[in-house]
């Protein structure tokens, strides 16, 4: 956080709730962003570059499991879930869907406050989150999850999309095989390289991308992949 005030973004539909958050995470010193809903806290995500990500569960337009499992195709931002649903299956559903932790709804605002402060001093100083990473002429926005070539939108599955945005995350970097199917597809996933090489295939044709030659994905012999950083 590099000396500023960490930024928190928070996700819930509750008007009271997102105040009564604001005014006690602006007491500590930490700025505060708020959505409503789902669509809105993912581009926020992107856009207000959050240190942490307060989410709620229950959301008006997508279940907020969702959300989690959007962001975490592209972002590493520490997420806690306050919720009311407080069932062992949805702790259990978050925490392994990426969440770093989970309170329950009704809370005690200390306690929250102190899961706060440990997740930030968790996180340290992360790598910020661009709002539009290109390489050549094509990009990919996080904000409105679009990709463009050339100018022009390419249209992609969900799974495309997923593994293109790793891979922009980590633009001129290797993903590995395992890191992309375990993010992507789950912990169970590991092993099933066919299904990524798949995808990976599909992705090329769409992007005329000539794996002999490639113009943006280069595949790393027995590793992964990396986006060409141009």
């Amino acid at each position: 956080m590099n000396g500023h005030p960490a930024t928190i973004l928070v996700v819930d539909d509750e008007a009271q709730i997102r105040k009564f958050l604001r005014i006690s995470l602006n007491a500590q010193g930490y700025k505060v962003l708020e959505a409503g809903n789902g669509t809105e806290g993912l581009a926020q995500a992107v856009l207000g570059k959050p240190d942490l990500l307060v989410l709620d569960l229950g959301l008006p337009d997508m279940d907020g499991q969702q959300v989690l499992r959007e962001l975490r195709e592209w972002s590493q931002v520490p997420v806690l879930v306050l919720s009311v649903r407080a069932s062992e299956g949805e702790k259990v559903l978050a925490l392994d869907g990426g969440a770093n932790d989970y309170v329950s709804k009704p809370f005690g605002i200390q306690e929250f406050l102190a899961r706060v402060r440990v997740l930030l001093r968790q996180a340290g100083n992360g790598e910020p989150q661009e709002a539009v990473v290109s390489s050549g002429g094509l990009k990919v926005d996080f904000a409105y999850r679009r990709v463009s070539l050339d100018g022009t939108e390419v249209s992609l599955t969900r799974k495309e999309y997923a593994v293109l945005a790793q891979l922009a995350r980590h633009l001129g970097r290797v993903v590995t095989q395992q890191q992309l199917l375990k993010d992507i597809w789950g912990p169970s996933h590991v092993e099933d390289s066919h299904y990524l090489r798949v995808v990976v295939g599909h992705l090329r044709q769409k992007l005329g991308d000539d794996p002999t030659a490639p113009r943006f994905i280069v595949t790393e012999a027995g590793v992964g992949y990396r986006l060409l950083a141009i």
